[in-house]
């Protein structure tokens, strides 16, 4: 037998997901992940079109240099969109992989918890986006995460750039995450969610060692300053 899957349905109903994947074989699930890759896509290239994290550029516009502006606008907006890519998929199939090989559990049963997954992050990402084109600024933090509430407490870069990573919404992953893996697979329910934390807690670490890093000097001088 089989199920369609559902996303809106199920991304508010896990019980009936669970139970579903254990006793029928499903259906619909390709075009889903398709449709929410294309949706990420449109919002990265929307995010760069509006300008959000590209304001180095204007200095060449207002310089003068305006067909270097345009090309250097085209070329953030490929960027964009082959970033957008890389980050669903990296968190769909790197992150769904790795629980496979820690959890033993299916890797297409693993890749429907994390399509929920990308999901919930795209829907952070879009929240934020659409705050920022209604106040008309934009910031290197996240109000979603305890990024604004390090920054005020604390001088070091690293660390605020480490908690803008934690926000509500890592914490719905993990119990989402958490929630729907513990029905498949026999690891305690303790080891299970230190791993999901472990995970998201070097993820944070690794994404504010980049920022915190000075590419743009690597890249322009040869060297750090």
């Amino acid at each position: 037998m089989f199920f369609e899957f559902r996303f809106w349905k199920y991304l508010f109903n896990k019980n009936e997901l669970i139970g579903s994947l254990k006793d029928t074989k499903m259906h619909g699930f390709e075009k889903r992940v398709w449709l929410v890759a294309l949706l990420g896509v449109v919002l990265f290239a929307l995010r760069d079109i509006w300008g959000m994290h590209t304001e180095e550029l204007t200095s060449i516009f207002v310089g003068g240099f305006e067909d270097t502006f345009v090309i250097a606008r085209a070329t953030s907006l490929i960027g964009s969109i082959i970033w957008s890519i890389l980050y669903m998929a990296f968190h769909f199939f790197g992150i769904a992989f790795l629980l496979h090989k820690i959890t033993n559990m299916e890797l297409s049963k693993v890749a429907v918890i994390q399509l929920f997954v990308v999901a919930l992050l795209l829907m952070e990402k879009a929240f934020v986006f659409l705050l920022y084109v209604v106040v008309g600024y934009t910031t290197d933090f996240s109000i979603l995460s305890f990024g604004p509430l390090a920054a005020t407490f604390l001088d070091s870069d690293f660390f605020t750039y480490f908690f803008n990573e934690l926000s509500i919404i890592t914490g719905l992953v993990i119990a989402i995450q958490f929630r729907f893996l513990r029905a498949f697979t026999e690891m305690s329910a303790r080891n299970l969610l230190i791993i999901l934390i472990v995970i998201q807690v070097i993820l944070a670490l690794f994404i504010a060692g980049i920022q915190v890093l000075p590419l743009e000097a690597w890249f322009e001088g040869g060297q750090a300053v």
